[in-house]
């Protein structure tokens, strides 16, 4: 499926995703193409989206250290910038981007297309920081202040959850309830190039949450936060 193929995932709609409409929207397309499809395409190599990643990488790490160091008096600098670090990661930033389909939008080549490309945590989580950059290039630092408070400071208490939560269940089980950890491989599908794995994980003979993933480490992650917000319904947490 490339940008061009389908009517659903129009510019207009994902103007509508993020909640901004550009005034150049060049900067909105270059934001969501893949140096694959410009080599494909015998486009400029400056079409796609690596340059606006760069520039969108520095606006967040300012946007998300202000928000910190404002929210946070207590903290040291040590505590902030590991609490920052885990906020703007490869697989936080992808989970944000997985919330706006923005993998649905991608120009990508024909190559990355057939080996998963749409669903890959380092393509769309550069993809973010590119729509970031781009944003800000358009509309200023409050436009993109704006996106950023919106789609990857919100919700926070659920997504630092998320965003270390095979560690954070671990520290959990160890410390507090005295009990060991298992995951288990439930399923593996699809072709070598594109596989899905489906993992649970249990504490004792109890199935504490169950994930899917491109790849078992993914997969654990997501199980491992499904157990957390399930520990906590508890009272666990």
């Amino acid at each position: 499926m490339s940008f061009g193929e389908t009517k659903a995932y129009t510019m207009e709609l994902l103007e509508e995703r993020i909640g901004y409409r550009f005034n150049d929207r060049t900067l909105l397309k270059q934001a969501i193409t893949h140096s694959s499809f410009t080599n494909e395409q015998k486009i400029r190599k400056n079409r796609n989206y690596e340059r606006l990643e760069f520039l969108g990488d520095a606006v967040l790490e300012l946007v998300s250290s202000e928000f910190l160091f404002q929210e946070h008096e207590g903290m040291s600098e040590g505590e902030l910038t590991k609490l920052r670090a885990s906020m703007v990661c490869e697989p936080s930033l992808a989970f944000c981007a997985r919330d706006l389909e923005l993998g649905k939008f991608m120009l990508l080549g024909r190559g990355e297309e057939n080996t998963g490309g749409r669903r890959r945590d380092s393509i769309v989580s550069d993809v973010m920081e590119a729509v970031i950059g781009a944003i800000y290039l358009d509309g200023g630092m409050d436009a993109a202040r704006d996106f950023i408070d919106r789609f990857v400071l919100s919700d926070l208490e659920d997504k630092q959850l998320f965003y270390d939560s095979k560690s954070n269940l671990q520290e959990l089980a160890q410390g507090k309830l005295k009990k060991e950890l298992e995951y288990r491989l439930l399923e593996e599908s699809g072709p070598e190039h594109d596989k899905m794995f489906r993992v649970s994980v249990r504490m004792e003979s109890e199935i504490l949450g169950t994930g899917e993933g491109r790849t078992k480490k993914a997969a654990e992650q997501q199980a491992a936060y499904r157990a957390l917000l399930f520990l906590r319904d508890r009272g666990c947490i």
